[in-house]
Order: structure tokens, then C-alpha cells, then sequence
């Protein structure tokens, strides 16, 4: 049985160690000589077999092929980041100049070039500040506008977010009062404005993203209630900064404000394809207020974060953009080329692809991919990299929609492989 010590002195796992840490390494080469014990590996290969078994990684997350067809999937990430943002969060890694004016040499506002490349994304906003998610961001509203005070909300508004969190629960946590109006399928104007007085901090308006109700509904839009006297805070969700055709029921950033929405709220790890963040647009003085807020300390966001979501609204279109607007055909192509190398194992099916992510829920992407034998899901599962499809039907398919072009040599090698 080879020592311990004398493997972990190979030149190739002490490499290893500078990168990975002595304890995965050593992890590695405990499994190693257990292999050898057992008799599923030679002693002289000892070196060879720890090697294989380190992660590629010091981390435990691992990077997974989306093939499920949901764009924006929660469970994997939701949006991932673009080569650009990638690169900037690379750089940003070590020392930045975060708070630092290098030219000056003095203390400088933080993620300044961050906040300007928001604000250019979306000039109808007078300022701009960016918390860590979504639900901080309406948090932190909630908090400076309407402690001890009303926050008027339509009854068909107070959703449930992911992980069992409710609106309205989170709202009164920071202290202010939900005063409800309407009923869950009908408000109207008439109801905000008999709810409105002395004790209003602002009105919500709450895009409900992830469900929809249909047939005897009404509800009021944002530019009929920015007539009722308090401020409207619009919470649009999902974070299209500009209309999209291809989500025509989608709220917009730049639209609720030039509605007449006081402050918008959104995310930043969703259509804008960006890091999780939470965004929050509108009035100079109400956003003044937000970032001056003691609470805002505790929300604020990092330096990877920053480097992150400005490459992204800087930088080339990001792989949510391209992902949701690339043509079926050319996604029916690949999916025949893949079909035609692993011939009797894979079919070419047509799919329907979504959103996901609480975005755009009534939306039907028609896209492409193959279905294979749904005993393979587990199997390629376990591939390096991880392949995550979706089983229909009795047959695991794998969408391409949220695949890049590249990848599908790996979706090829990784069925061959679950297959043998």
C-alpha cells in the first residue's frame, strides 16, 4: 500500500494541493488507497486513481448542462452569466477599486460605474440602487417608506414567492401594515382611492409573474393609480428593463416608469440575464432615502456582484437574450445532428420550452432536442458535466434551447457513455 505522505509528495498531486486544498487532496488519496484494498485499483496506479477522483474545483458547485427547457430555472441558477461578466467578476476577484478613485486617491461612491451603466440602461430613471435580491429591494422600500405605516395592495397581488415566502409576510415583517383592497380577481380604482389617507407610506403594485387569473378580472394599471396621490412602488419581478415582443404581457422597467411608478423593483438574475441582485429605480429622492436607510448596509451587494451585473448591461447580449430568441430551426438541426450520431438511441422531438423563474408564465417557446431512454436520467446526472433533462412521457428529452451550440458534443458523449 503506498504512504500517505509519499503520494501526497508526487509533483502532481502536491500541484493539486495549491489549488484544491491539502484536505480534498488528502480526501482523495484515502479513497485511493481504499480502491487499492479492495483490489479495484494497482498499487502503482494509486497516484492515478486519487487524481481522477479530485473535483475539478475547491468548491461544491458543480457547472450542469441545462437541457430541461427552462430558461431561467431556479433550481441550476437561474440566468447564467455571459463570457463578459465572467471575465469582469474574474477581475474583480482580487483588489478592485470599488470605493477607490485611483486618479484622486481618495475614497469614491461604491460600484459607481455599476450604477451609471443601470442608470444608461434606463434613463427614465432619475437614480438608481442595487440591493441583493428582489425581495430585499421591496424590503427595503417597505422599510424606509412605510414603517408604522399602510402599504395599499391589491387582494389578487399578495403572491407566494419560491420557498414558501409570502408577499405578505415579508412586507409586514419590515414593520408596515398591508391594507388589502379588492377582492382576487377584481380591483379597481375606486377601492385604492377609498383605502388612501394620512396613514399610506406608498401603493404596491405587484406584477403576479408566476400565476395568472383568468375570465371576470379586472385590475388597475399603474398610471391610474399614480393619480391617487401616494407614491407607487411597482414591483415588475422578473427585470426586462425595456418591452420585449416576444413577452408582450412582460412589464418593463422603463415602462412602469414612464406610467408614472415612483420606484420600480426588480431582479437581476432573470431576463436581464444578469447576477442575483435586486434592482431599484425611480425618483432621485425616494432612492436617496433607500440608500441612506440603515437597513441598506445589510443589503448591499459585493464587488463580484457589481463587476458582474455592469459587464452584463455593458457588454454583449447575454445567453438568457440569445437563448430566448434563438430559431427553432436552427435548434431542429442540431437536435438531428445529435440524433443521427447516437442513431437508435435518441429521437428528434419537437418540445415546448418556458421561461421559468416566475417569468412570463403564459409564454411558449417551441423549441427542439431529443428524447432518450428515461433510465439514462440518473446517468446523466453523474456525467462530468452534470446533463439535467426533463422526463415526458415516459422518455427523458433534452431540450436545446438553453444549450449552447458547444455543448451538444458533450450531451452526445455523455448519453454514448450512460449508454455502455
Amino acid at each position: 500500500m503506498p504512504r500517505t505522505d509519499v503520494m501526497l509528495a508526487d509533483h502532481r498531486l502536491a500541484a493539486a494541493q495549491e489549488t484544491l486544498g491539502r484536505t480534498l487532496v488528502k480526501g482523495a488519496v484515502a479513497s485511493a488507497q481504499q480502491r487499492v484494498r479492495e483490489g479495484l485499483a494497482d498499487p502503482g496506479g494509486a497516484v492515478d486513481a486519487a487524481l481522477a477522483l479530485l473535483p475539478a474545483t475547491a468548491g461544491g458547485l458543480k457547472h450542469v448542462v441545462n437541457a430541461t427547457g427552462v430558461l431561467v430555472h431556479t433550481n441550476l441558477g437561474r440566468a447564467p452569466l455571459s463570457p463578459a461578466a465572467v471575465a469582469a467578476v474574474t477581475a474583480a476577484a482580487g483588489y478592485a477599486d470599488v470605493e477607490f478613485d485611483l486618479a484622486g486617491g481618495q475614497r469614491a461612491k461604491r460600484g459607481r460605474t455599476a450604477l451609471a451603466a443601470l442608470a444608461h440602461a434606463v434613463p427614465e430613471a432619475q437614480a438608481v440602487h442595487v440591493v441583493n435580491n428582489n425581495a430585499a429591494a421591496l424590503s427595503l422600500a417597505a422599510t424606509a417608506l412605510a414603517q408604522d405605516k399602510e402599504i395599499v395592495v391589491s387582494r389578487g397581488e399578495l403572491v407566494e414567492i419560491g420557498d414558501g415566502f409570502r408577499l405578505p409576510e415579508l412586507l409586514e415583517s419590515t414593520g408596515a401594515r398591508l391594507r388589502e383592497v379588492g377582492t382576487t380577481n377584481r380591483t379597481v380604482l375606486r377601492d385604492y382611492l377609498e383605502a388612501c389617507g394620512t396613514e399610506t407610506g406608498f401603493i404596491l403594485k405587484v406584477h403576479p409573474s408566476n400565476f395568472r387569473i383568468e375570465g371576470f378580472t379586472a385590475d388597475v394599471s399603474i398610471d391610474e393609480l399614480a393619480t391617487a396621490g401616494p407614491p407607487v412602488v411597482a414591483d415588475i419581478g422578473s427585470g426586462l428593463l425595456r418591452p420585449d415582443p416576444l413577452l408582450p404581457d412582460e412589464p418593463d422597467a422603463a415602462g412602469a416608469l414612464r406610467q408614472g411608478a415612483a420606484l420600480v423593483t426588480a431582479s437581476g438574475d432573470k431576463l436581464l440575464g444578469g447576477p442575483q441582485a435586486g434592482l431599484l429605480l425611480g425618483d432621485a429622492d425616494l432612492v436617496e432615502r433607500l440608500r441612506r436607510h440603515p437597513l441598506a448596509r445589510a443589503l448591499r451587494v459585493d464587488k463580484l456582484t457589481l463587476a458582474a451585473l455592469e459587464a452584463t448591461l455593458r457588454g454583449p447580449r447575454p445567453p438568457l437574450d440569445r437563448y430566448l430568441h434563438v430559431d427553432v430551426g436552427e435548434l431542429t438541426d442540431r437536435a438531428k445532428r445529435l440524433a443521427r450520431r447516437l442513431g437508435r438511441r435518441a429521437e428528434v422531438v419537437a418540445t415546448i420550452a418556458r421561461v421559468g423563474g416566475g417569468g412570463a408564465p403564459g409564454v411558449a417557446l417551441p423549441s427542439a432536442g431529443i428524447a432518450v431512454d428515461q433510465a439514462l436520467a440518473v446517468r446523466l446526472r453523474s456525467n462530468d458535466p452534470p446533463v439535467v433533462g426533463r422526463i415526458t412521457g415516459g422518455r427523458l428529452v433534452l431540450d436545446l434551447r438553453a444549450v449552447e451550440p458547444g455543448q451538444d458534443e458533450v450531451i452526445a458523449a455523455a448519453v454514448e457513455h450512460a449508454c455502455t
